[in-house]
């Protein structure tokens, strides 16, 4: 809010689309998270179709006091961002109630402060329906997204919402957009196609374990000292045969063993 009373909106504008590589670049330099190549070809591009929509005119970027500030605020969301993919194994409800009610009251008693009246009831009415689908279910799906996806990725396809309100407003208030919009549009349709390619094949390349059972016996029953010896099998996992030796200490009988692939 600092930076807003310092700049003008459409500088603030250009300067929120930083909030996409403040979180990819805090995601991989702090906190490691893993992020391929087409994943950031991705970002790029739908980093620069945000730029284009918001851009309005050479003469709206003024970098100055202001701007620094709305790049802090941009650092700060993309640390909440990563914090909030560190919590997304918990409740994703608990997590929104906690965030809306504590940035709720938060805002509420600044603006008291700050001398701002109350609306008028069918105001809030209306306000509270829109904080709860643009904030409460918004913020609830995002954090589920990030379970799977992770914060850079899904702070990419978040940062596509832009174009859903323009492509809103031109279905619901017959608004026509500039020829910005279409340049943009065709960068987004090719960074999201790069994201979803990237999100199939990280589902088809993951770790996951599986315990199986298989019984086998080696000389005489009574042997008392552990069988060191390396044996190959062959099992069947979602349809695909897999042939592999293990080694392993037992002594003779059935046994189970974890088998990672």
């Amino acid at each position: 809010m600092l930076g807003i009373s310092q700049t003008n909106s459409a500088n603030v504008s250009l300067l929120n689309n930083f909030e996409i590589l403040a979180t990819s670049l805090i995601a991989l330099l702090i906190f490691k998270e893993v992020i391929s190549r087409r994943l950031w070809l991705a970002i790029i591009l739908v980093t620069i179709a945000s730029i284009i929509l918001s851009f309005n005119g050479s003469e709206a970027f003024v970098f100055n006091h202001g701007s620094l500030l709305v790049l802090g605020a941009c650092i700060c969301w993309g640390f909440e961002n990563k914090s909030t993919k560190m919590l997304s194994n918990k409740s994703s409800e608990e997590i929104v109630i906690i965030k809306g009610c504590c940035s709720g009251t938060g805002s509420l008693l600044i603006a008291l402060f700050i001398g701002e009246q109350l609306p008028q009831p069918y105001w809030i009415a209306a306000i509270l329906l829109l904080g709860f689908v643009a904030y409460g279910m918004s913020i609830n799906f995002y954090i589920l997204a990030q379970k799977d996806l992770g914060a850079a990725k899904t702070s990419a396809y978040y940062s596509i919402a832009p174009f859903l309100g323009v492509a809103f407003s031109l279905l619901l208030l017959g608004e026509q957009p500039s020829y910005l919009f279409y340049i943009g549009l065709v960068l987004i349709l090719i960074s999201t196609y790069f994201m979803v390619m990237d999100t199939i094949e990280l589902q088809h390349t993951h770790l996951h374990t599986h315990i199986h059972t298989h019984a086998h016996r080696h000389g005489n029953l009574l042997h008392t000292p552990p069988l060191n010896h390396q044996h190959s099998h062959q099992h069947i996992h979602n349809g695909n045969a897999d042939v592999h030796s293990h080694r392993h200490e037992e002594l003779s009988g059935s046994h189970n063993h974890l088998h990672f692939t």
